[in-house]
């Protein structure tokens, strides 16, 4: 009988050891095979079970949780969700996340460790902070501005402080409303479709992941590479430019919208945007140097995230004469995002560095105590600090007697560049219209705003589409909006 019972008691303890040893096989070694399932609805009841932490603008929430009292049980809620949309993202219990509630996913779900003053106390007592908060650099005055001036028209806005590289308005039209995916009801799926499958494509942060020809806008590098190059000596010389140009090895010759361009001199030429006189520029300036000056303003990085990645501007490695002197004045492939078109003019402004720019001044607790901050810092000498003052002299130029003279504005000092961009198969497409700009309060230190503007569906016939007829005035009110958000110009 007891042979018996030491024969079961060993087959207990054996299937004891097999349990135990299966156990441990799901708990330590199958754990992320089990919770990353797309059967296992855990982790998406845990992730939802309480309200996400928000992302500020202006000491203002714009996000929000809703209680829905459902399995999934707090919503993603946006106030003005248009307007801030290329900045926040969507967070979609569907869809999963963009932008900053991408980014920032950990801290706003409450999961990032950093909100833990014993970090691994949560994994212990199975325990969730609350969400964090991410605190932007927006103005909400010059976002708001740039969204009404972009009203009914396809393009975007980018501005940011030359100073620190702070990134103060990110505006993409068409936009959309996040609010429309968030939960997982029949109609977010519905919203998704119609979102996707729009033509105009409101989901496309055309700010950060759009390209385009610069067009004239373009003219600032060039300048910039030929001066700090000894290209050019004197900004009121006489040029050797004829108009119509003869691209070089090419039967094509270009020609400009402005009169006087013939051997005009590069102030003249900056301030009326001769193509001649800077197509022929470019080739003088040589593709070597072109291509050293355009990365130093950031073309080409295709490393630049605020935090979010951005789009690589280009300017092409290889090119022959005639594409090397188009390419000067904006067009063959060169290509841009309104971001890296705002940090050219930051540069200018901010005395020859290239700033890094950056979406979040600061991430927080829930009870507002601070986890991480980000400091300003420089990616790259664009060019001298004298270069830079010439520039800044053209720019202002070009607004007070040039093309941009639409973005003026009394008390400030506001510098300029207009661009008309050709685009499609032999430049049948609409032109783009674009305008870049910084300004200075009369009596302020430094520039408080660099500004780039473009607008793809410019109103008017073809030969009517101008940067600043179009863009300068969009630039004007969120330059506005900045300077008057500080106490030296407020009336």
């Amino acid at each position: 009988m007891s042979g018996y019972i030491r024969r079961a008691a060993a087959l207990c303890a054996l299937l004891l050891i097999a349990l135990l040893a299966n156990a441990t096989r799901v708990q330590i070694f199958e754990s992320s095979r089990y919770g990353d399932n797309p059967a296992n609805r855990r982790q998406a009841i845990v992730r939802y079970g309480s309200p996400r932490g928000d992302i500020v603008v202006d000491g203002r929430a714009v996000t929000g949780s809703r209680d829905t009292a459902g399995m999934f049980r707090y919503e993603r809620t946006y106030t003005d969700g248009p307007l801030y949309a290329p900045v926040t993202g969507f967070a979609s219990q569907v869809y999963g996340t963009t932008q900053l509630e991408n980014t920032h996913d950990a801290l706003l779900a409450g999961t990032d460790p950093l909100l833990s003053t014993v970090p691994l106390w949560n994994d212990v007592a199975r325990a969730r902070n609350p969400g964090g908060n991410v605190v932007t650099t927006l103005n909400g005055a010059a976002q708001r501005a740039a969204y009404r001036q972009l009203a009914g028209r396809t393009g975007a806005v980018a501005a940011v402080e030359p100073s620190t590289g702070r990134i103060l308005a990110l505006v993409s039209a068409p936009s959309y409303d996040p609010a429309e995916l968030s939960g997982s009801r029949t109609a977010v799926a519905r919203a998704w479709t119609r979102l996707t499958g729009d033509a105009a494509r409101p989901m496309l942060d055309r700010a950060i992941q759009q390209t385009y020809p610069p067009g004239s806008t373009f003219k600032v590098v060039t300048a910039a590479a030929a001066l700090d190059a000894g290209v050019v000596t004197d900004l009121d010389a006489h040029t050797t430019s004829p108009d119509p140009y003869q691209l070089p090895g090419s039967n094509t010759r270009l020609t400009n919208e402005a009169d006087g361009c013939a051997d005009a001199s590069v102030r003249y030429a900056f301030a009326w945007s001769c193509n001649t006189v800077f197509a022929k520029l470019g080739v003088e300036t040589g593709l070597r140097t072109m291509r050293e000056a355009a990365a130093n303003f950031g073309f080409d990085d295709r490393t630049l995230r605020i935090p979010f990645p951005v789009a690589p501007s280009t300017f092409d490695r290889k090119l022959d004469p005639a594409q090397l002197a188009l390419s000067s004045i904006g067009q063959f492939d060169t290509r841009a995002t309104p971001l890296q078109m705002a940090m050219v003019a930051a540069a200018v402004a901010g005395g020859g560095e290239v700033k890094a720019p950056y979406l979040v001044e600061r991430t927080t607790t829930r009870q507002g105590e601070t986890v991480s901050t980000t400091a300003p810092r420089t990616l790259h000498r664009a060019m001298s600090a004298q270069t830079a003052e010439q520039l800044r002299e053209m720019m202002l130029d070009t607004v007070e007697e040039g093309t941009g003279r639409n973005a003026a504005i009394p008390g400030a000092m506001v510098g300029g560049k207009t661009g008309t961009a050709q685009h499609g198969v032999g430049n049948s497409g609409k032109p783009y219209a674009w305008f870049i700009s910084w300004a200075q309060a009369n009596d302020a230190p430094e520039p408080a705003v660099a500004v780039a503007v473009v607008v793809e569906n410019a109103a008017g016939r073809r030969g009517e589409i101008s940067g600043g007829g179009d863009a300068a005035p969009i630039a004007k009110a969120v330059m506005e909006a900045v300077l008057n958000a500080h106490p030296r110009m407020r009336h």
